[in-house]
């Protein structure tokens, strides 16, 4: 198995799970903890434990705590590729977790999307199969440039490409057309049912899945407790159920889902293997609190 490269965002996450819904104005009691995390770094840490023995993670983190997050990414088998950014703290994410799991993001993209073209090489792809691209990337300057050069060089490379829309939020502010027209020319797109409801205004699942892969030749939807669906060249080819779990936080379980299809895929499994691949992970994500694969 040759290597996988993640481009992508690396960011402390502040996870508060709450019982009670929120109280405006005073106070509500919670379980905080401070946690590395970050879409692309999870996405790397859930293929390095889903069996991918070369993964490697380029991201731009404030020198605040770059320290913390290069041990973090190397004990879960990462080889970070980490630019030290004097100029900005790194990302920081506070994670508000409900009582049903479901969890709710105050973003400060901070050192993350300032990772630049400059910051890239081709030579990143030496001892490559496959490239990994963090949505966020897509959503500010400079970072977006340097996302377009690396989706660019692989391509030129014959490096296979795969892109996470990352964010509803921050997707519906860019607008679809324009994040269609940058994720341009990648091989796989890993939405959720949110982001690609909004990438092609179709309400169901499956029709936005079959939507996309007429732009994308692999899509894959993730569907939360229901699983995931699979489309290709204008049809859905696989529905694969997830297994039943009881959900702490859902925080970067479609990171492990990616995570894992990616290592599978690589390894040489079939799109449903893959897929059946990602939603174990993605179960076993929600069962704990933060983005990361549970220790060991």
């Amino acid at each position: 198995m040759r290597g996988l490269l993640v481009v992508g965002d690396v960011v402390t996450d502040v996870v508060a799970r709450h019982r009670h819904p929120l109280t405006a104005a005073t106070d509500t009691a919670a379980e905080i903890r401070t946690l590395p995390g970050g879409a692309g770094a999870n996405v790397a840490c859930w293929a390095a434990r889903s069996g991918c023995r070369d993964v490697r993670l380029l991201g731009r983190v404030g020198t605040d705590a770059a320290d913390w997050h290069d041990r973090a990414l190397a004990s879960s088998g990462v080889r970070p590729l980490l630019v030290r950014d004097a100029e900005a703290a790194t990302a920081t994410v506070i994670a508000l977790v409900d009582a049903s799991a479901e969890r709710t993001f105050l973003t400060d993209s901070g050192a993350a999307l300032r990772l630049a073209p400059t910051d890239w090489s081709p030579a990143l792809l030496d001892g490559v199969a496959h490239l990994h691209l963090s949505g966020y990337l897509f959503f500010a300057e400079p970072s977006r440039a340097a996302a377009r050069r690396a989706l660019r060089d692989a391509r030129a490379a014959g490096v296979p490409v795969s892109v996470d829309p990352a964010s509803a939020g921050f997707l519906a502010e860019l607008g679809a057309d324009r994040f269609l027209a940058e994720a341009a020319g990648a091989d796989m797109l890993f939405p959720n049912a949110d982001e690609a409801r909004l990438l092609t205004g179709h309400a169901a699942p499956g029709d936005a899945a079959v939507a996309l892969s007429s732009a994308f030749p692999l899509i894959a939807v993730t569907l939360g407790a229901q699983g995931a669906l699979v489309a290709e060249a204008g049809a859905v080819t696989a529905r694969v159920a997830a297994p039943a779990v009881r959900p702490v936080d859902s925080t970067g379980a479609g990171d492990a889902f990616t995570g894992a299809f990616l290592a599978a895929r690589l390894a040489g499994a079939g799109t449903p293997k893959a897929a059946e691949a990602g939603c174990r992970a993605g179960a076993e994500a929600v069962t704990s609190v933060g983005g990361r694969p549970p220790a060991a």
